[in-house]
């Protein structure tokens, strides 16, 4: 009885410590700045993923869950509300990203593209200090309006998609001229 009581704590040990080390960790990046965004997503100049989050302390401001492989974006995201920073790029999300993206009111830069999106949350317009949303090279039909309602957004990525005009010109309406839109 003893002996199966151990073995049973050692495997309990086991599965925990591999569960804790497969699992998608926080990232910080170095800057949330527009003009760096591109340069730091190109050098990947952020923490690993890999790295246990212990090592990253109470600074972590990302979640980089880009090329991980995922289909639907993993709930626990939506609870992480102070992220400034959320990258699931280059995985196979596919329909819309979930309405709960509406909990992270402190993103500035959001990164879904590379995926099989379709779609995109009206929700994503409650995003009021987001200044990066890159939806590039997805199967984006149409845009909501409501991203006319991102009043800090400074870029807009689009390129790759065949989203209707009609709807990109009523959102330029709302959004600030200086807004930088990038599409085919």
């Amino acid at each position: 009885m003893y002996t199966l009581a151990i073995g049973i704590i050692i495997v309990a040990l086991s599965v925990g410590f591999m569960v804790w080390q497969t699992a998608p960790q926080d990232t910080t990046y170095v800057d949330v700045n527009v003009d760096r965004y591109q340069e730091e997503r190109d050098t990947n100049q952020s923490v690993s993923k890999d790295e246990p989050t212990a090592a990253l302390g109470n600074t972590s401001q990302a979640l980089d869950l880009s090329s991980s492989g995922l289909t639907k974006t993993p709930e626990y995201v939506f609870s992480r509300t102070a992220i400034t920073q959320l990258d699931l790029s280059n995985n196979s999300l596919e329909g819309s990203l979930q309405a709960e993206v509406r909990m992270l009111q402190n993103l500035q830069v959001l990164n879904l593209s590379d995926n099989n999106f379709t779609g995109v949350p009206a929700e994503i317009g409650q995003l009021k200090n987001l200044e990066v949303l890159d939806l590039s090279n997805n199967q984006l039909t149409g845009l909501p309006y409501e991203l006319g309602d991102l009043s800090n957004l400074q870029l807009l990525d689009l390129r790759g998609n065949q989203y209707s005009t009609q709807d990109l010109e009523r959102i330029k309406e709302t959004l600030p001229s200086s807004v930088v839109i990038r599409v085919d």
